[in-house]
């Protein structure tokens, strides 16, 4: 039946390359091991199971002149078990795998590093872009009124916050890292600015997580990382007008109608002036180190126009150190 089908084959392959001329004759023949030179062209190799017989063969269109008969004792019947397979060509993958294990992890560290550079980047970019917007325009169209409810289930708005630095974050409670991290940061940030001006920043913790984050809920995650946070929820829609007022994004990931879903979000940190007006942002590629420096900065700038401000609290202010 090999036989057979190898000579089908061999007829179907010379009307595929015929041109029609009596001239340009072709023959194709069967051989128990494939050789490659001058005038041969492979077209076939496959591989049989059973160890007594040959281990492959090849169908080859060789040039009328080099054409020999194949005697007929030299046929071998070959059980087809896996059908055709190309013949690696000479100087090719052979064998080998195209890609090594070094190559794949060489190439998933370059891919982690540029990755990291154009975060980097970006964050480098919206400062730059935000810093322009507030020289151009006098200052960024960027927060605003809302309207909240505070930890203790109490309406809250921007008004409450007149009077005092205000450091917001936009994060939700069931974040598994980014957002400890960043609320750690603001703890300290805030602690060192005191120690340096004496001047209490209030941090707020937003949520964009409304559905999940009731008010004891945010009341008790808050706490964890600094006795003078304020956490703040809401409906869905007061939520998504104060984020949109930020310029914050956020959106679920995970199956619908699950419970169990992440929220991705911008991570940034606002600052607010006593008036309620938004002064700069901190990306996460600040320590907590450069965000003190700077809030210490717009605090003596700040006092320098307003003296009744936390009179005789003045302190030295370092110069703001850029990060890297």
């Amino acid at each position: 039946r090999a036989h057979r089908l190898m000579q089908r084959l061999s007829s179907s392959l010379l009307d595929a390359v015929s041109t029609g001329s009596s001239a340009s004759a072709r023959s194709v023949s069967s051989a128990g091991a494939s050789t490659s030179g001058s005038g041969t062209m492979s077209l076939f190799t496959w591989h049989s199971t059973r160890p007594h017989m040959l281990g492959n063969c090849s169908l080859r269109l060789v040039p009328w002149s080099t054409a020999q008969p194949v005697p007929q004792h030299q046929h071998t019947s070959l059980q087809l078990i896996r059908g055709f397979a190309v013949q690696p060509a000479k100087g090719g993958w052979g064998n080998r795998p195209p890609v090594s294990l070094q190559g794949l992890i060489i190439t998933m560290m370059v891919g982690a590093a540029g990755i990291a550079a154009m975060k980097s980047y970006r964050d480098e970019k919206l400062q730059q872009v935000m810093t322009q917007s507030q020289q151009v325009v006098g200052k960024a169209s960027v927060g605003g009124p809302f309207q909240l409810i505070d930890y203790d289930g109490k309406p809250f708005t921007d008004k409450d916050l007149r009077g005092e630095f205000a450091l917001l974050y936009f994060g939700f409670t069931n974040c598994p890292d980014i957002c400890p991290e960043e609320l750690e940061k603001v703890a300290e940030s805030i602690d060192m600015v005191k120690s340096k001006t004496g001047v209490a920043v209030v941090p707020v913790f937003i949520s964009v997580d409304p559905e999940r984050d009731t008010p004891a809920r945010v009341k008790a995650y808050v706490k964890e990382f600094h006795k003078d946070m304020l956490g703040l929820t809401g409906d869905l829609e007061a939520v998504k007008r104060t984020s949109k007022a930020y310029r914050v994004y956020y959106s679920k990931t995970g199956e619908e109608n699950s419970k169990d879903y992440l929220v991705d979000h911008s991570i940034i940190h606002y600052l607010v002036d006593p008036d309620g007006e938004f002064v700069t942002f901190f990306a996460k590629s600040y320590t907590s180190e450069q965000i003190s420096a700077s809030i210490a900065e717009h605090v003596d700038t700040w006092r320098s126009s307003h003296p009744s401000y936390h009179a005789g609290q003045a302190v030295p202010v370092q110069p703001l150190v850029a990060p890297k």
